[in-house]
């Protein structure tokens, strides 16, 4: 695993994560792990010690912006770099400089492998 990138993914759609998970890792380049409750992101993040955190916004226990806070106030993950994921924003409504929700980039839904992989390059590094 060595030389991978640790990407933690935090959505409630399984199927969804199950796809980005493997299309991620057989890249070569990520290491992926997913969790599909809201309320296991600041856990799996201690444990995991993600490079990048890719959060949905909208999830049944808790939202993505609480989650982003979350980890914004925390001294051991606040440094970790995350962008949100979202289906309410298309992406013919993203500006060509590209946006921000609560100062953190985003990417909206559907998106290609080849989409998020760039997404996640362009925003690993954003602290």
């Amino acid at each position: 695993m060595k030389g991978r990138k640790k990407i933690l993914i935090v959505d409630d759609e399984e199927s969804f994560c199950r796809l980005v998970k493997l299309n991620l890792e057989q890249t070569g380049e990520f290491e992926v792990r997913t969790e599909t409750k809201g309320i296991r992101a600041l856990p799996a993040a201690r444990e995991f010690k993600p490079d990048f955190i890719l959060l949905d916004i909208v999830m049944p226990d808790m939202d993505g912006g609480e989650i982003a806070h979350q980890l914004s106030e925390d001294a051991e993950l606040k440094n970790i770099p995350v962008g949100f994921l979202t289906a309410l924003i298309r992406d013919y409504e993203v500006t060509p400089q590209g946006d921000t929700i609560a100062g953190r980039p985003f990417i909206a839904k559907p998106v290609t492998v080849a989409q998020l992989i760039n997404f996640i390059k362009n925003n690993m590094i954003q602290y």
